[in-house]
Order: structure tokens, then sequence, then C-alpha cells
């Protein structure tokens, strides 16, 4: 009983009534346009008058529903009125979900009408019922009959009965509203897709940003502590090289701080900047800013490498900034080996370095699959699968580590 009574007492309950009365009070302004066209046939029966007002009518408030800005307008207030949870309409709906909000638009105004009507007559009912109790009649006519009271204890039971009734047609009224709304006014399967792709895109996008942020960020620091060091270390003895330390400094931290500004305004959804783009271009300024550093470095390039473009070119860069960097951080010192070759049908990239004694094996993976310990050689893995490559990490000989990546030129963006 008393859980039967809880639609009763819901506020959402009445939101949901308003919900209704509001799509009847907006169709108003469509009924004098709907009755124009009896003006025309003013010999017609009253019946056939008043049929043909009723499909003008429809037909305009179906029209309506067409707009995509009324779609908007109901999900938002339904969701705030009927408390439904429904996702804002991401595209124009095509083919036949064009006709599922001008028919949503059709029962939510017969609803509001229906609701409306039967409500405050019931209300009335109960209000004029218990007339008597000032000591006068009250009375009431519905469909030719008259019902009157003398304001006895029967009068307050119809009364409070009408009143209950008036409730119990609101909780009917939005319930229907509420079963109606996600398949009319929701996503149809083709908008589902959309969205779904559309929310794989920013997860895609953020994973992206997250190894951008983690390859520059990790290298920026590591750079920077070294440099930091060498130039401490030289800063009598040698004031031009601990100058140059320090200038390698500001420009890796000018670098970094442009793409950790990039990734944050993304991540905040707010208008970007161009994104920072570090392309096999700008390889030699890494390599600079490395041997600023104090690091010992080996290069070997090979072949046309102005021809490597877009996404191969940007992701070669990232890999070998991240090669680098493990080779600062958990190398043993020593010459690190570098090594580019653009060849016609893939582009090759390569790091060696010194590795501490007893430092542990790494394992070989075609198109991206990898495992080893750390952070960064993982996300270099994943790169690496997207672009349909293959990787290779691990000693080569006893005291060597090696990683080696081999990108098929056909994929390249």
């Amino acid at each position: 009983m008393i859980r039967g009574l809880r639609p009763l007492l819901r506020g959402s309950t009445y939101s949901g009534m308003l919900f209704a009365y509001c799509g009847a009070l907006a169709s108003l302004p469509l009924l004098p346009f709907a009755v124009l066209p009896t003006l025309a046939w003013p010999s017609a029966p009253y019946g056939v008058q008043a049929v043909l007002a009723l499909l003008v009518w429809a037909a305009l408030i179906g029209s309506v529903g067409l707009a995509r800005t009324t779609r908007r307008a109901l999900v938002a207030f339904a969701r705030q009125l009927l408390r439904v949870s429904l996702p804002t309409p991401a595209a124009v709906p095509s083919g036949a979900d064009r006709w599922r909000t001008p028919l949503w638009l059709l029962l939510h105004v017969a609803l509001g009408w229906t609701g409306a009507l039967t409500s405050g007559v019931l209300v009335l009912t109960g209000i004029a019922l218990p007339g008597g109790w000032l000591g006068a009649e009250a009375g009431l006519s519905l469909s030719g009959r008259s019902l009157r009271s003398d304001g006895g204890w029967r009068s307050w039971v119809v009364a409070l009965c009408c009143l209950l009734l008036a409730a119990v047609v609101c909780v009917v009224v939005t319930s229907v509203l509420r079963r109606l709304a996600p398949g009319l006014l929701g996503p149809s399967s083709a908008e589902r897709l959309a969205l779904m792709a559309e929310r794989e895109q920013r997860l895609a996008e953020r994973n992206r940003l997250a190894h951008e942020l983690h390859d520059s960020i990790g290298h920026t620091l590591t750079a920077t502590t070294i440099q930091a060091a060498v130039a401490g270390e030289v800063l009598s003895a040698d004031p031009v090289a601990a100058r140059a330390a320090l200038r390698s400094i500001e420009e890796s931290s000018r670098a970094a701080l442009e793409d950790l500004d990039y990734v944050l305004g993304v991540l905040r959804e707010e208008k970007a900047e161009t994104a920072p783009t570090r392309t096999l271009a700008d390889l030699p300024e890494l390599l600079d800013r490395l041997r600023h550093a104090g690091a010992v470095l080996e290069v070997e390039l090979s072949g046309e490498l102005a021809q490597v473009q877009g996404t191969l070119s940007r992701a070669a860069y990232r890999i070998l900034q991240e090669g680098l960097t493990n080779a600062l951080r958990h190398g043993a010192g020593g010459p690190i080996g570098v090594r580019v070759a653009a060849l016609p049908d893939c582009l090759e990239l390569g790091v060696v370095n010194g590795v501490v004694s007893g430092a542990g094996a790494g394992t070989r993976s075609g198109a991206g699959v990898f495992r080893t310990s750390g952070n960064g050689l993982p996300g270099l893995a994943e790169r690496v699968r997207l672009l349909h490559g293959e990787i290779e990490a691990g000693p080569d000989g006893p005291r060597h580590w090696r990683l080696a990546v081999r990108l098929p030129v056909r994929v390249a963006a």
C-alpha cells in the first residue's frame, strides 16, 4: 500500500506533469492556423470541420518537430522535468529517424491535453463538492448529469477521491512520457554508433597526448638534470661550457612548456593553440641538446630523411627521443649509438647504449606486442603497434642494450 502511494508523493511526478502541460500550452499558438482551412469550407458539417482542424493542427505540430533545435530543446526539458537521462543529440537524424521527434511531439501534446483536462476536471470537482460546509449547496454538471452536495461527509469522501484520481492521472501521464522518451528522444542506432566513435576518438586522442607528454616532459627532465649537473661542475673551470649547458636547459624547457600548454588546453577542452610538431627535421636540435648535456653520440644517418613526412616522421622523432632518454637515465655511460635509415619500404631506427652490470633482458615483438620493465618502453611498443611496425629491445652483447624499430613507409599519414 505504502509502495503504491510513493509515486504520488514524489516531486518528479508533478514536474513530469508540468512537462506535459508545457507541451499542451506550446501547441496553442498553432491552433488559429489549424482553424483557417475550415473557414474556406463553411458549409461542411461541424464534425467534418473539427476533424479537419485537428488533422491540420497535428500536421503543424509534427512539422515543428522536424527542426533540430526542437529536439535539442525537448531533450533538455525532458532531462530537467522528466528526470530521464538523455544524451545531447550528436547529429541530424536521417531517414526514418527524422520522424521520431514529430511523433514524440504529437504524443506529448496529446498526453498533455488529456492529462490537463482530466486532472483539471477532477481537481475542480474535488474543490466544489465540499462547498456545502459553508451552509450552501454546491452543484456540478458533468455530461448532462447534475452532481449536488449538501456538505455531508460523503461529499468530502468523493472530493478526496477526485483529488486522489487527479494525482493518479499525473502519475500515469508522467510514467507514459518517461517510457516513450528514450525510444523517441534518445539516440538511434546510427547515433549510438556515432557517439561511440566520437568517444573512442576522444580516448585515442587523450592516450596520444599522454604519450606525447610522457615523451616530452620525461626527456626534458632527464636532459635538464644532466645539463644542470654538468653546468655546476664546469662553472668555474669552463664558463663557456657552463653557459652552453644553461642555454640548452632553457631551450629544452621552452619546448617542453609548449607541449605542456597544448596538452593541458586539450584536456580542459579549451581552444588550444596549434599542436607543436616535432619531426625528424628536429632531430639535429635534439642531438645537440644531448651533447650539451655531456652525452657522447655516435650518429649514423642514411637515406632521404627529408622525404619522411607526416605521422611517420613525428612518431620516429618521439621514438628516438624516448630511446635516448632511457639511454641517459638507465645507461652506464659511454657512447650512445643512434641510427636512422630511410629505406624505400621502411624506416629503421636504432639506439644502442652501455648497460649497468646485471640489467634485465628484454624481448622481441612483432607489430608491437612488447613487454618489459619501465613505463617508457611499453608506450613505445604501443606507438609502434599503431604504425604496424616491429620493435626489438634487449641486450646486444654482454655490455650493451639495443632498441631497434622498423616502421613500414606505406602507412605514413
